[in-house]
């Protein structure tokens, strides 16, 4: 567990915490019963699902994945097929593969509960920094810095001054663990609250800075809300992509029967054949389609 923070509590802390106990979304992962239900299980599906997808489209799948797969041990005796089959239209499709390697890991190393020790979370296939700590501090409780776009953002304007976050850095649990309140209780609020507030209000095209409750503290805001830059990598567009082809072909494999299909009928009219082709070779590199002579199909 993370060390009490010598660093001064920012001035603002106080009135970011009051603000989201007036204002936070009623999220189904945020219910107490949800916690009850599903246990840190719940958490880390739901943790899956909204890497580089919106609320709004998460909600329904992660209910229909808990009601088919309540615990780790009832994923682990689904296909992969299965898996890429109900995560649909999600977008990021391997992060389906990696929720089910995890839930065998789960059952194999920790008898079907998910581990609340951070390492051992970030020893389970596809989880990193931010899921790792998600799990433990939004259902187990424990202090620990927790960092995601939002957040970044938040800090990069409100202590910084700048009017966006620079590329993802290890230093930045760093600084997130100087903000943290020293009591465990808050610190799990706080973390929550950051993330929140970067979501619905310092948003990165539009920050509603008229009510935000970090106004008269927010460096950015102080200095004039100047355009500092933006140095990240940027997103490559969806439209004619590689990852428009390939989400083409995992769509034909999820509605044919059997979940196979001939290799040439699938997509066979896609404006780019070179494309195409390329995207079935990657997705057979990932692990999300089989190719067995001349047919496609979802995995085994």
């Amino acid at each position: 567990m993370l060390a009490p923070s010598s660093t001064p509590a920012p001035v603002w802390r106080g009135e970011l915490l009051d603000w989201y106990a007036a204002t936070a979304r009623d999220l189904p992962w945020r219910r107490a019963e949800f916690a009850a239900d599903h246990g840190a299980w719940g958490t880390l599906v739901s943790e899956f699902m909204l890497q580089q997808t919106p609320v709004a489209r998460v909600i329904p799948h992660l209910e229909a994945w808990l009601r088919r797969w309540p615990t780790p041990s009832a994923m682990s005796n689904a296909t992969p097929a299965e898996v890429v089959h109900q995560w649909s239209n999600l977008g990021y499709p391997r992060r389906a593969l990696w929720l089910h390697r995890a839930a065998l890991e789960i059952v194999e190393r920790h008898g079907g509960v998910v581990p609340r020790d951070v390492p051992a979370l970030l020893a389970l296939s596809g989880i990193g920094e931010y899921t790792a700590r998600a799990v433990a501090v939004f259902h187990y409780g424990d202090r620990h810095p927790v960092v995601d776009t939002n957040t970044r953002r938040v800090i990069a304007r409100a202590v910084d001054g700048r009017s966006q976050p620079g590329p993802p850095a290890k230093r930045d649990l760093a600084r997130m663990a100087e903000l943290l309140p020293d009591d465990v209780e808050e610190s799990t609020i706080f973390n929550a609250a950051m993330m929140e507030l970067g979501a619905v209000v310092c948003t990165a095209r539009a920050p509603r800075c008229e009510v935000c409750p970090l106004a008269s503290g927010c460096a950015w805001l102080t200095a004039g809300r100047p355009d500092t830059g933006d140095t990240r990598r940027r997103q490559a567009r969806f439209e004619g992509s590689d990852r428009q082809a390939r989400g083409a072909v995992l769509r034909v494999l999820r509605t044919a029967e059997d979940h196979r299909r001939a290799a040439d009928e699938v997509v066979a009219d896609w404006p780019d054949p070179a494309q195409r082709d390329r995207a079935i070779d990657s997705l057979i590199a990932d692990g999300l389609v089989e190719a067995v002579g001349g047919t496609l199909m979802l995995p085994r």
